[in-house]
């Protein structure tokens, strides 16, 4: 194992999970739960995302035959999700290795509330040793408010975990020149540094048929995670210690290189709402922030103006007005009017319960 421990997203796709056939493969899962749980003991921080609900679904009702509605499917989804999380449950505790399930939808990512409470959740797991394993709510998602694939999901919950790398596992080497399936001169390509046009074009719309994703969606998952400073890998998940080649850096499917200044693009990415309300400070928290590099403690503020909630965007300003940071608050108006000038210590105290010690991190803030 290498010795730097990074927090790892793998995504599993319905064609690895069931190996091209109509039913969970259940030696197969056990082998890649095999290796991430190496990479656990190692100190990694593993996030799955799982697909597979409604093969479960679909498997665990002796393969019904239903009409093609969205009804259907999210029948399948509901029938199949606790039987894939018990499935997952009873294969990490072979290993003696604990699980939590997120359902998400894109609705939970957009909000910045619900953003920064799924962040909280997924954090505690993490710290706590517990493996999170996500899939969408297929349940009760509608189209408004689905990711829509797996793919695109898993580059999403790489941005709320701030992971290092995003693992997309699927039934081919990785990206080739053409598809593999139909071409027989296709080469696959070792890295990409760059997402374009061209590159979207040659993944066209190739996809098993068990799932909902393709090339294409998995190159939109890269180029997301990407701008997130994430390096993202696409393999095959039925090549021998996949993940664990891929986590010491062995030559293993696409390489896709993240952007060079990835802070920023993932800042971008979560900044996208108008300021929702503005907080003033003292000199002293203004020359903590731009001087020393600081979040935004609770003690600096002298101001709170408008009324917003937790997970908006705030303007960060001086005494005199001037705005000298962007940040997603921590906490709603009401509550920093409260702590506003306290220590972080009485948080808890003054309004019975905390989100942490600062009111705004510097991870959620740009300086303007």
């Amino acid at each position: 194992m290498i010795n730097k421990k990074q927090q790892i997203v793998v995504k599993l796709g319905t064609s690895v999970l069931t190996d091209g056939t109509k039913q969970l493969d259940r030696a197969r899962i056990v082998e890649l739960i095999r290796q991430c749980a190496c990479l656990h003991k190692d100190g990694h921080k593993v996030i799955i995302v799982t697909s597979g609900a409604i093969a479960a679904g679909r498997e665990y009702l002796n393969f019904p035959t239903l009409p093609n509605t969205v009804a259907s499917k999210q029948l399948l989804a509901s029938v199949g999700q606790s039987k894939l999380i018990q499935l997952w449950e009873q294969l990490f505790s072979i290993y003696k290795i604990y699980i939590g399930q997120m359902l998400l939808t894109r609705a939970d990512l957009e909000d910045r509330e619900r953003f920064l409470n799924a962040q909280d959740v997924l954090k505690a797991m993490l710290d706590n040793h517990i493996i999170p394993v996500i899939n969408e709510n297929d349940a009760v998602a509608t189209a408004e408010i689905k990711v829509g694939d797996n793919d695109n999901l898993s580059a999403l919950a790489a941005i709320l975990a701030e992971a290092d790398k995003l693992i997309l596992l699927t039934d081919i080497e990785g990206l080739y020149t053409a598809d593999p399936r139909s071409d027989k001169s296709a080469k696959l390509i070792h890295e990409v540094d760059h997402i374009d046009d061209k590159l979207l074009s040659i993944a066209g719309d190739s996809v098993s048929g068990l799932g909902t994703g393709g090339m294409t969606t998995k190159l939109q998952a890269a180029k997301i995670a990407g701008s997130a400073g994430i390096e993202v890998v696409i393999a095959a998940g039925n090549r021998a210690n996949v993940i664990i080649d891929i986590i010491n850096n062995h030559p293993v499917g696409t390489r896709f290189l993240p952007q060079k200044t990835p802070l920023e693009h993932r800042k971008h990415w979560l900044f996208g709402a108008p300021k929702a309300g503005i907080v003033q400070l003292d000199d002293g928290a203004v020359n903590a922030i731009l001087n020393n590099g600081s979040s935004l403690l609770p003690k600096g503020i002298i101001n709170v103006q408008q009324d917003f909630s937790r997970g908006e965007v705030i303007d960060i300003c001086d005494k005199s007005g001037k705005r000298i940071a962007r940040g997603v608050s921590r906490y709603n108006s009401d509550a920093l009017r409260q702590i506003a000038g306290h220590h972080s210590q009485e948080i808890s105290q003054i309004i019975g319960y905390e989100y942490g010690h600062v009111a705004v991190h510097r991870d959620d803030m740009i300086i303007k």
